[in-house]
């Protein structure tokens, strides 16, 4: 019952009538370019319709189809380098030139190429399933004879009549034709496109909103001429022919693909736009390819692994050559074991030039094991498991919301440890974008006792105590009841209908009842109850609503033409019912920064309602409307320095001569077919928005979310700079600075800040403007010179006018210069395009790592522009979330992304990749070495096999494990000691130094394998019999020795063993003795020079037990040392809060403190750095 009531209260919602349809020739655009679309409507067969060859509504949107998988797939892995590379030695291993087999070449190729493939061909079947499940859907389509009957989604043409019933989602872009409402009315719900909860109201043409039955669509006809497919969600432009009478159409009839039909029990449209033509899917760009820092810097060190391996070859070539030319001379043969008078052209002594070439290509074959062939593929598996443990983090789940952490995207896992700078916006992500009413100003006159964060905030910052309970003249005032969401407005002097005594309580009626009329909310009311609540499209709105509500205006029904209050009557002193005449709604835009309405009232008097930004209100006051304009402002100032938003409220009186002048206007305007539709109704408002008298101002607070200070105190003492972005006024930023810790009380800042009556569009002024901004940044510079040798931390506060100049080619430098070296940035009143702006000064200059986190649609441009974005999944829609990197629902878990899951992907990623080379190179240079000993021969020391599973099988999976799970310290040191997220973004653990590091192990690796077993087995008895070794024992002895050194050196180097990194470094050794000894007992032709090596040579003999163990430890005791030295003498930050753990000292507070003080830059922001000034302060004489 009471969902009845609600339906037929949302029944009667107003929308404005476009009035009798006019089409200016001269804007109209219809039939031209851009314009051209032509629909038949329930005549989707006939001729006309079939010659223009529409899309269909079939939706792909995979990667690939069966016939380009392969071709696109093989292009995407061949876009890498070492990959060509890989490709050619594999193609060369069928010639003669191959030092080793070509099954054993090409089979680690296929493999590592063919799970990369195999990954991005599942990732695709996950789409593929997906859209099948979408095209298969079913939507009712009219066959003809007023029947409709279920056809698919997939089958739906261009011009098709669908109904859709409640829950349902439109299966293309509709023009609606009529619903279950008599007015055309229905209600979407729009939270795939944009993520909004609440729902936006749709009105069909009176012409064709009676179709509200199948039948009557038999021998509907009816002929769209429309704009043609485009990304603009909210525009649209098209005429309706029906009776040879036209039309204007206008995003008010348009249904848009996958959104979902609510409130409403069906409805009637034609499809317009199909399949990859609908808007949705013409906004599914991809988003802008990022690539890590640590990616690109791997790449330059496969470049460099490269050319060594190609300098090694060289060199090789060239000693093989002088070799070659010198096995006969004189008819002599030097090495005449070789028969250098009976050989091939690799070998010929008279062609000695052409066989080093021959050589060198061979080199560059058998040197291929000098690049990791898995490092990549290893690489993506890591990260997709790390982002499975980002997304499952229960720490950073928002159980009031159910949102989980979201990680769209692996490629930047490690950035999260490298972040430098944080871009925040400030409204939904540092606030909670839910709003509360909490004071007022009307005639000048304040009212509204209630405490702010930010007046708590201040009170503390200045040492005032601030009373627990709200007092007047002594008096304490109870606040009594539940609270009400968005109500938060205290003062006796307004509640309980105690403004009727106030001296101005016809302003006062004026006011709340601008407040209960001026907006664009649905009521909702219970029957049971008789409670009404509003679904509203933005929070401030809802507030307002609540607020007039909860004062004496009720605003409970609205009709086509009319909106229904609930007053308090001032003379009778009870509740009346009144009903206003609904003419015009002027909605609200970030242009106009205003809306307005235009009612008549009971007496038959023409008002219009206006409600506004400061800046653009203050302007359009009449002379005698002027009254309170001082006191109002004064109050507004006072509002913006506690972190109030506030709202200017004016009115004035039309006659009839003027609002029918301006109705005509507005009619037409509405009526113009064109892209400039919206321009011509701003225009037309412009005209009738002037000479307002003013009735007062509004506040409203957005709340900082919780955890915020905290969350930006760790991130401060982590070493990471946080600016804010707002387009909010200088004063409520800066207040909400001091709330959250940015700012504090002795921070020195420099105000870049230019009056708006100096930003005309005269040359003149602007350029004395951008002197002005040019000069303040001047003296910012030196002040922060002067600054620099008392280590006093400064705060940069610009505003937007004064922004859009530091911006500027000629100043942007200098601007950037002053602002990295301050503590911390607020810009004020930004504009989205600045924003972004910003984001890429500061990403391409620095060059360091820079995160963007923001929540609404004016926050994508920065997200996209920063290296990371982070979307905040809040109150604003999900556009930001939709464009983000990653998305995570409250600020404060930033905190735990970037110190724990950061921290803990830059660190196993850098050791990864690391080892990953270390573990190559070390392999490789046995190779190296081994052909020296041989005089450069090209002949592989290892067998084919050995040689092709050393990535494969042998020391790939511990170093998987590693990337996965090891970690330095736990969760809880990482956010206890933030200063070890520092190591990450001065880049400690990947820097040159550290990469050379592991390559000289490597080096000193491969030199202690190799020489040790050829000096121990060349001229000594191996086998019972007192043979010496051949090539196969040689080299599986080798091989045993690098498997056991690079797997231990992995045991060394892991600081947190789980059973995995035990199953796989232990099990990989395992592995390679279990094949050795397999493989070994094959058939010779398979297993070549293995046979039974392992079994008949190797196990019996002390020999080798005693070599492979002696070379291992020989090995690492040199890393070993150095480590154990390091840890005692120089240890890293991580390795003092090991050290400190391990002894039981972690919570000692005298140890903590020690530690803290190896931050490597000091903490200038935060209620941490607050408190040590304050120290500082008072320890000073």
């Amino acid at each position: 019952m009471a969902s009845d009531w609600k339906r037929r209260s949302l029944s009667k919602i107003h929308t404005i009538s476009c009035g009798r349809p006019s089409f200016n020739g001269e804007h109209s655009q219809i039939g031209g370019p851009g314009f051209s679309r032509l629909v038949f409507c329930n005549d989707p067969q006939c001729v006309e319709a079939t010659s223009l060859n529409y899309e269909t509504n079939y939706v792909r949107t995979t990667k690939f189809t069966v016939a380009t998988f392969f071709p696109k797939a093989l292009f995407e892995q061949f876009r890498r380098v070492a990959n060509i590379y890989f490709l050619i030695c594999a193609i060369l291993s069928f010639t003669s030139l191959s030092p080793y087999s070509a099954v054993s070449t090409v089979f680690p190729f296929v493999v590592v190429v063919g799970v990369t493939m195999g990954k991005e061909l599942l990732e695709d079947w996950r789409r593929k399933r997906q859209d099948i499940e979408v095209n298969n859907r079913n939507v009712k389509v009219h066959h003809g004879g007023g029947i409709f009957d279920c056809t698919k989604w997939m089958n739906l043409k261009v011009g098709d009549i669908v109904k859709v019933e409640k829950d349902e989602f439109f299966p293309a872009d509709l023009i609606l034709l009529s619903s279950s409402y008599d007015e055309g009315l229905c209600y979407v719900e729009t939270t795939n496109l944009d993520g909004e909860t609440n729902l936006k109201l749709k009105q069909a043409l009176e012409a064709t909103s009676n179709f509200n039955e199948d039948s009557w669509f038999q021998n509907f006809r009816a002929i769209i001429r429309c704009e043609d497919p485009n990304a603009n969600l909210y525009s649209f432009v098209g005429s309706l022919e029906i009776d040879e009478q036209h039309h204007p159409l206008s995003p008010q009839q348009l249904l848009l693909r996958d959104s979902k039909l609510s409130n409403t029990d069906y409805i009637y449209g034609v499809a317009i736009f199909t399949g990859h033509d609908t808007k949705v899917i013409q906004n599914s760009t991809a988003p802008p390819s990022k690539r890590s820092k640590i990616e690109r810097r791997t790449d330059k060190l496969v470049y460099l692994l490269f050319s060594v391996l190609v300098l090694l070859s060289f060199v090789g070539s060239i000693f093989f050559g002088i070799a070659t030319r010198e096995d006969l001379e004189d008819g002599l043969m030097t090495r005449w074991y070789l028969r250098p008078d009976d050989t091939t052209i690799y070998y010929d002594p008279k062609r000695a030039a052409i066989a080093a070439v021959l050589h060198f290509l061979t080199a560059l074959m058998l040197y291929s094991y000098f690049i990791p062939i898995s490092l990549y593929v290893s690489i993506e598996i890591v990260k997709v498991l790390q982002t499975i443990f980002i997304n499952q983090d229960l720490h950073m789940y928002y159980e009031e919301g159910d949102k989980p952490a979201r990680a769209r995207t692996s490629n930047l896992n490690e950035e999260l440890g490298q972040v430098d700078t944080i871009l925040s916006d400030k409204t939904g992500t540092l606030t909670c974008n839910s709003m509360e009413f909490i004071k007022c100003s009307v005639a000048g006159t304040a009212y509204g006792r209630g405490v702010t964060e930010v007046e708590r905030s201040m009170s503390q910052r200045k040492g005032s105590p601030l009373a627990q309970d709200i007092t007047d003249e002594g008096g304490t005032i109870e606040v009594t009841g539940p609270p009400i969401k968005g109500f938060n407005f205290v003062d006796e002097r307004m509640t309980k209908g105690n403004w009727l005594n106030e001296p101005r309580s016809d302003i006062i009626q004026k006011f709340f009842r601008l407040l209960a009329i001026c907006h664009t909310a649905i009521p909702e009311v219970e029957e049971e109850t008789g409670k009404v609540s509003y679904e509203a499209e933005s929070p401030d709105e809802a507030a307002f609503v609540i607020a007039a509500r909860e004062l004496g205006f009720e605003f409970f029904e609205r009709s086509q033409t009319s909106i229904s209050l609930h007053e308090l009557d001032p003379i009778s002193g009870r509740k009346v019912e009144r009903s206003y005449k609904l003419l015009n709604v002027l909605e609200f835009s970030s242009s106009r920064k205003r809306m307005s309405v235009i009612i008549r009232d009971d007496e038959g008097k023409i008002l219009l309602l206006c409600k506004g930004a400061d800046s653009v209100m203050f302007e359009r006051l009449a002379k005698n409307g002027r009254e309170f304009e001082e006191q109002t402002k004064e109050h507004i100032q006072e509002y913006a320095a506690t972190g109030l938003r506030t709202l200017v409220l004016a009115y004035r009186e039309l006659d009839e001569d003027e609002f029918n002048e301006f109705n005509e206007a507005l009619t037409e305007a509405k009526n113009v077919v064109s892209a400039d539709r919206e321009g011509a109704i701003e225009a037309v408002a412009e005209k009738i928005e002037k000479e307002l008298i003013l009735l007062g101002a509004t506040a409203v607070e957005d709340k900082l979310q919780h955890g915020v200070p905290e969350c930006i105190d760790k991130l401060a003492q982590a070493g990471i700079k946080i600016w804010v972005l707002t387009g909010d006024k200088m004063e409520t930023a800066i207040n909400i600075g001091f709330s959250c810790s940015l700012l504090r009380e002795g921070m020195q800042q420099i105000i870049i800040n230019s009056d708006a009556s100096e930003f005309k569009a005269h040359s003149a002024i602007s350029e004395a403007s951008k002197s002005s901004v040019l000069h303040q940044i001047k003296e910012g510079t030196e002040l922060l010179t002067a600054s620099s040798d008392s280590s006093e931390a400064l705060a940069l506060i610009i505003d937007g006018k004064s922004l859009t100049y530091a911006l500027e080619d000629d100043m942007k430098d200098m601007f950037l210069e002053l602002a990295i070296h301050c503590a911390s940035v607020i810009c004020c009143r930004s504009s989205p395009k600045q924003k972004a702006l910003v984001a890429r000064l500061v990403k391409v200059k620095i060059g360091k790592t820079i995160l963007a986190i923001g929540d609404g649609a004016n926050d994508v441009g920065m997200l996209q522009e920063a290296d990371i974005g982070v979307g905040i999944s809040g109150a604003e829609g999900m556009q930001a979330v939709m464009s983000s990197d990653i998305a995570i629902a409250q600020f404060r878990f930033l905190e735990r992304l970037l110190l724990v899951h950061g921290h803990w992907c830059y660190r196993r990623i850098s050791s990864m990749i690391c080892y990953f080379f270390y573990k190559n190179i070390a392999f490789g240079f046995t190779l190296f070495f081994f052909e020296a000993y041989a005089s450069f021969s090209g002949q592989a020391a290892y067998n084919d096999w050995y040689l092709s599973f050393y990535n494969v099988f042998f020391t790939s999976l511990p170093v998987i494990a590693l990337g996965v799970f090891d970690q330095d310290v736990p969760a809880k040191s990482c956010l206890k000691f933030p200063f070890l997220y520092q190591e990450g973004i001065q880049n400690l653990l990947f820097s040159w130094w550290r990469i050379l590091g592991w390559a000289f192990n490597g080096v000193f690796s491969a030199t202690c394998i190799f020489f040790f077993c050829i000096s121990t087995t060349e001229h000594q008895a191996f086998r019972k019999g007192g043979e010496v070794v051949g090539l196969e024992i040689l080299g599986a002895t080798m091989y045993t020795c690098v498997v056991l050194v690079v797997n231990c050196q992995m045991a060394l180097s892991i600081n947190y063993f789980t059973y995995i990194q035990h199953l796989f470094i232990w099990g990989s050794i395992a592995f390679w003795y279990l094949f050795l000894l397999a493989y070994g007992a094959m058939d010779p032709y398979i297993s070549t020079t293995a046979f039974m090596v392992f079994i008949e040579a190797c196990a019996p003999s002390p020999s080798f037990w005693l070599l492979t163990f002696f070379v291992m430890v020989s090995t690492l005791i040199p890393y070993f040392i150095y480590s154990a030295i390091r840890m005692r003498f120089f240890p890293m930050c991580h390795q003092v809060i090991q050290w400190i753990s391990f002894n039981g000292q972690s919570e000692d507070p005298e140890y903590c403190h020690m530690v803290l003080q190896r931050s490597l830059t000091p903490t200038t922001v935060g209620y941490t750095a607050r408190f040590e000034a304050k120290s500082r302060s008072r320890s000073e004489p």
